[in-house]
């Protein structure tokens, strides 16, 4: 074949290669549309604002601006470092960040097996939707249920006097070592029913003629699911782990802040509410911007460290 030949060949290629890309814009230009405006919204309202990240460097005056504050480095992340109120922040956020995390997660899973177990359909779409109610709750609401539950004479209260487990009321909001069960508690019914979903989604998609390989060859319910459900969830499993550790250092706010008093401050504030304590309470936004970089940066470490960890062993992974 000539060199002439060839090169015509290629400009025929090209050409029909771009007729079918413009023909297939052509056809997906809605979605492209959609995909435009959000592409926009992410810039505006997630990449724009991290030129706000200055002030962490900066002695920050909301009157000199951004760009005529002085720059004084690394001063305000000592001064977060050599704040012992801002260690035990950081304890405090990622132990209930590990609590929640595991409590919910692991939670999430027996419920979306236990739920796809059911026999009757009506009894799984009653109980599904049923568990799903408390993730619509705002926070407020919740708290509230859980004030009035642990309360003197709440219903909690009640139960474990009638039971002769305790002889007396307990005021659970005043003991610190409390704290951290009431907010995984709170975690794990608002939102178990509502992280099953994708489970149960992951659990449809399995193959039945494998289920019924496995009861033809003698396995009963639990070794059906060890062996099938577990297997085929798997990946969804690992990917969403992957996920919910970048946000360990996300451990809360409003329960924490709603929940929390005096008694218990030692225990319950979190990163997010010395932000709001010293960030906008106090006036120093550098202070706050440098505790949210610092939050930022560690959910990015742990996500690249997890997803390593996945990567050496063969599992699915982010990236």
């Amino acid at each position: 074949m000539s060199y002439r030949t060839k090169a015509k060949k290629n400009k025929n290629h090209q050409e029909t290669k771009i007729q079918f890309s413009w023909k297939e814009v052509k056809r997906q230009k809605v979605l492209l549309i959609w995909s435009f405006f959000i592409v926009v919204y992410g810039i505006v309202f997630y990449y724009l604002p991290l030129a706000g990240w200055a002030m962490a460097f900066e002695n920050y005056k909301p009157k000199d601006g951004i760009f005529h504050s002085s720059f004084v480095g690394l001063k305000k992340f000592n001064m977060l470092f050599s704040d012992e109120t801002f260690l035990r922040v950081i304890r405090n956020t990622l132990a209930m960040g590990v609590i929640n995390l595991i409590a919910t997660f692991i939670t999430a899973i027996l419920f979306a097996i236990l739920l796809n177990e059911l026999k009757s359909r009506g009894g799984k779409k009653i109980v599904q939707t049923i568990s799903y109610l408390p993730h619509f709750l705002s926070w407020i609401i919740v708290t509230g249920i859980l004030h009035d539950a642990l309360s003197g004479s709440g219903i909690i209260n009640e139960v474990l006097m009638k039971l002769h487990i305790i002889d007396q009321s307990i005021n659970f909001f005043a003991h610190t070592q409390y704290f951290w069960l009431i907010v995984a508690f709170a975690n794990i019914w608002k939102e178990t029913g509502w992280n099953a979903i994708i489970y149960l989604a992951a659990i449809t998609a399995i193959d039945p003629n494998l289920y019924e390989a496995a009861a033809i060859d003698g396995a009963g319910r639990f070794d059906r699911i060890k062996h099938v459900t577990m297997p085929g969830i798997k990946p969804t499993i690992i990917i969403l782990l992957l996920i919910n550790v970048g946000n360990v250092l996300n451990a809360g706010f409003e329960i924490q802040y709603l929940l929390g008093n005096g008694l218990v401050q030692r225990v319950s504030q979190t990163i997010d509410i010395y932000v709001l304590k010293w960030g906008i309470s106090q006036g120093d936004y550098a202070l706050g911007t440098a505790a949210g970089i610092f939050k930022s940066l560690v959910s990015i470490i742990l996500i690249v460290i997890v997803n390593k960890i996945a990567k050496h062993n063969g599992e699915e992974r982010l990236f």
